[in-house]
């Protein structure tokens, strides 16, 4: 099978779970049938043994910024945590700058730094946790900035589960809310993350529509994608959907595993697994 590349990883080391930065808690882990021995934290080492055992050359970690961090649940992932690890792995890691609107100035000059300096080859957007779509205004500096920087922006479309009891989100990123940001950034590289899911059919019109517009295939097991998201991956869609584990959601093997139990041609899994990150995301060292 093609060594994939995986475009949605979370930090999930002792230290994320310790700090607190994890976002999910003890029912979310029970939700999604997370083993009990790795709740306290999977190493650096051991994850690179996951991914190497998934067939997995490359993941793309996520320096999160959930929410206003003046509002209590909030947390982050500090950039320089993820360079730190991108560092110590370059052939392994790469990084994406979460985006927190409420940053002003200070958040846009916060992502030209990740980029230009630490080398991260995209952005990263949760509108739930800001309790705002993705077509909001305030978003919109940080759309502009990602063309001048020229990299993507994934961000989380769908509904959202409960991931803290104590902070309980609405679900705001419908996906038909990208049609007007992919109109007022046409040059700008746009992925919906976790499929869309209830509205894969509508996360896979804006695909259709858009040629700026791709899809993340993560967050759900691939046994459990939609027929139509399947079809899709394997005919006029094969060059719109990213692979994705999203991580610790859904572990590396497993993902693959059942990714080639899906039936896909050998092209269309090719360009799942590994073409389409490639041509999305400028990847230092990585051939196709």
């Amino acid at each position: 099978m093609t060594a994939a590349i995986d475009i949605v990883c979370n930090l999930f080391t002792e230290q994320e779970v310790r700090e607190g930065r994890t976002g999910i808690d003890e029912h979310f882990l029970d939700q999604v049938r997370f083993p009990m021995e790795l709740r306290q934290g999977v190493s650096i080492d051991d994850y690179l043994r996951r991914m190497d055992a998934a067939g997995i050359e490359h993941s793309l970690l996520i320096a999160v910024r959930a929410g206003d961090l003046r509002m209590k649940g909030s947390f982050e992932v500090t950039y320089e945590r993820v360079a730190e690890v991108c560092r110590a792995h370059p052939t392994r890691f790469s990084g994406l700058a979460g985006v927190d609107p409420f940053r002003g100035m200070q958040g846009l000059r916060d992502l030209e730094h990740a980029v230009r300096d630490h080398g991260f080859v995209g952005a990263h957007l949760y509108p739930h946790w800001f309790e705002m779509a993705p077509d909001h205004a305030r978003y919109y500096p940080y759309y502009a900035k990602c063309c001048e920087l020229d990299v993507p922006i994934m961000m989380q479309v769908g509904h959202n589960l409960i991931y803290q009891r104590d902070r309980r989100l609405p679900s705001v990123g419908r996906p038909l809310t990208l049609d007007a940001v992919a109109i007022d950034f046409p040059e700008l590289k746009l992925i919906g993350i976790h499929i869309g899911v209830p509205w894969t059919d509508e996360m896979i019109s804006m695909a259709w529509k858009h040629p700026n517009v791709y899809i993340g295939g993560d967050a759900y097991a691939p046994r459990h994608w939609p027929e139509s998201f399947v079809k899709y991956i394997d005919s006029y869609g094969q060059d719109k959907v990213l692979f994705g584990t999203d991580w610790p959601v859904i572990e590396p093997q497993r993902a693959i595993q059942e990714i080639g139990a899906l039936g896909l041609r050998p092209g269309p899994q090719a360009k799942l697994l590994r073409g389409n990150a490639l041509k999305v995301f400028r990847l230092p060292g990585l051939v196709a």
